[in-house]
């Protein structure tokens, strides 16, 4: 294998693992903020115990986050030099902001959330996490401005075959960005939201199970309590079934923003990657016709060895226009224009190496593109499906017994993850021969783009990247490890996992046990660690 293409899996492995805790942390943030909000409003005790449950999970998940994400922004130094010089005047200014704005801002106000329990007024620790959320979104923005300049690149002029930005609000409202921040967003509330109904089920089917609640005549729950079991009381029930609801609430109406904003975006890739457009339809030929179902050799570039079963007349126009039978370009005349357009080959120069004068494939792997795009879509649906479900059957006050649909609500957890996971795959290898796609707006400027071929480092050997991938993919699955071992941990644990006040409230011991209880409730580091 060429460096290039190891760059590009190790690139992908570690962008992929990061990007699982990515919208984690952002929708189970605001879902902890809203919870936050309504304790200090109300002062109920159930939502101040989903304040400290959901809190452990949210920083188990951030600090992974944190340690995976580092990486990233290592690897365009040590792998793709070519590429951060091309982009370095343009990239400079959102990861700046991103870094010394957001993130530290972030970071800090979190720090201030953790140790500040019963060290601040309650309104000053709330607005300490808003602050960290916010911050995080903001993080996400300035990340997201960054990608999607490589895929719609504005704001700038060529200096000496390079881009040098002469317009940042161009490039920070860039409409890329926009659609792909607000569906990106609403991608991780839905995970938030599934998050919260598959734990949340489990812990009330075990209530179910040990016969703390039952079900009466008039089949709506009757809450019971277990005094020698930590936390397990009424309260306990309360934030199970308000998280478990709240959680498929969130996920419904945020998959409805995933469609919205996701149509956005499929209308604005038709005008600027139409040939991404093409591939994720298989549209072989100018057409209106949107594909169902689509067979062919898997790792298909060639329009020959695609065969549509089941198609929907029109529906592609429409998808990509907003006006029903519309005609969009196939793949068989988009081709021809990029080949006249971008050149045939790669340029023969320096830069390029061993891959100069190659021919230059301009339509992705239709096989990636093809069914990331559906699996995007697909899993979303199943999920909203799924919290209507929730919600239908919590009407009454709790779950069924059955186990095997409290499996079912622990499975539906990695539906959103997929979803997430598949749309980006599809984002960056649809863009493919582009590091950065080329802007086709006529007020686009000439020769802002870059072939992948170009961008990684010219003094980097396959080997050294092939120990490189090896190295960090050993350390991501360690990381991995840790976390799903902490969160199942932690999640079994339940609520008093993260009280421990709740467990002192229980336990019988001497004086001096008791004494060591009030130590470990005093200390901040019981609810952080």
């Amino acid at each position: 294998m060429e460096a290039l293409d190891i760059a590009r899996w190790q690139f992908g492995i570690t962008t992929v693992y990061h990007f699982m805790l990515v919208p984690l942390t952002l929708g189970l943030g605001m879902a902890i903020v809203i919870m936050q909000t309504i304790w200090v409003r109300t002062g109920d005790e159930k939502f101040l115990r989903m304040v400290k449950f959901w809190g452990k999970l949210y920083l188990i998940n951030f600090i992974l986050g944190v340690a995976t994400g580092l990486v990233q922004e290592f690897q365009f130094g040590m792998a793709w030099s070519e590429y951060s010089r091309f982009v370095g005047d343009v990239f400079g200014a959102p990861l700046a902001l991103e870094g010394l704005l957001a993130f530290f801002a972030e970071s800090t106000f979190l720090g201030i959330w953790i140790f500040g329990w019963g060290r601040l007024r309650k309104s000053l620790h709330l607005a300490a996490l808003w602050c960290a959320v916010i911050g995080s979104w903001l993080s996400a923005y300035f990340i997201i401005v960054a990608n999607s300049w490589m895929q719609h690149p504005v704001g700038v002029e060529l200096v000496d075959g390079r881009p040098v930005m002469n317009d940042i609000w161009a490039v920070l409202t860039n409409s890329t960005a926009l659609a792909a921040f607000t569906h990106t967003i609403f991608g991780a509330l839905v995970v938030a939201g599934m998050f919260l109904i598959g734990i949340s089920w489990y812990h009330l089917w075990q209530r179910r199970r040990d016969g703390i609640d039952t079900i009466g005549a008039d089949g709506k729950v009757i809450v019971g309590t277990a005094p020698t079991i930590a936390g397990r009381d009424k309260a306990d029930h309360g934030a199970w079934i308000w998280s478990l609801r709240f959680g498929a609430a969130v996920a419904i109406l945020a998959f409805a923003g995933t469609a919205g904003t996701g149509d956005w975006q499929a209308k604005l890739m038709y005008e600027q990657q139409p040939m991404k457009m093409a591939s994720a339809e298989a549209a072989c030929h100018t057409g209106s016709s949107f594909s169902v179902l689509s067979l062919g050799d898997p790792g298909a570039t060639d329009c020959s060895e695609v065969v549509t079963l089941i198609e929907i007349p029109g529906a592609l126009g429409f998808l990509a226009t907003g006006e029903w039978g519309a005609e969009m370009p196939g793949i068989a005349d988009l081709e021809p224009e990029y080949v006249n357009q971008y050149g045939e080959t790669i340029p023969d120069e320096e830069i390029y190496g061993s891959f100069a004068g190659s021919e230059v494939q301009y339509v992705p792997p239709m096989w990636v593109t093809y069914w990331g795009f559906r699996l995007m879509i697909g899993l979303g649906g199943i999920t909203a499906f799924g919290a209507a479900v929730a919600l239908w059957l919590t009407r009454k006050g709790t779950v069924p017994k059955s186990p095997w649909i409290m499996r079912l609500a622990i499975l539906g957890i990695l539906a959103p993850f997929a979803a997430n996971i598949a749309g980006w795959i599809f984002t960056e290898i649809g863009r493919q021969p582009f590091v950065v796609a080329p802007n086709p707006d006529p007020s686009g400027i000439d020769g802002v783009f870059m072939f992948t071929a170009a961008a990684v480092s010219p003094g980097v050997t396959a080997g050294e990247m092939l120990f490189s991938v090896i190295t960090l993919a050993t350390v991501y699955a360690v990381l991995m490890v840790v976390e799903l071992f902490l969160l199942v941990k932690y999640v079994r644990g339940g609520v008093a996992s993260a009280m421990p006040e709740l467990k002192a409230a229980t336990d019988d011991s001497d004086d001096d046990n008791n004494s060591d209880d009030d130590d470990r409730r005093d200390d901040v580091l019981a609810f952080a660690y």
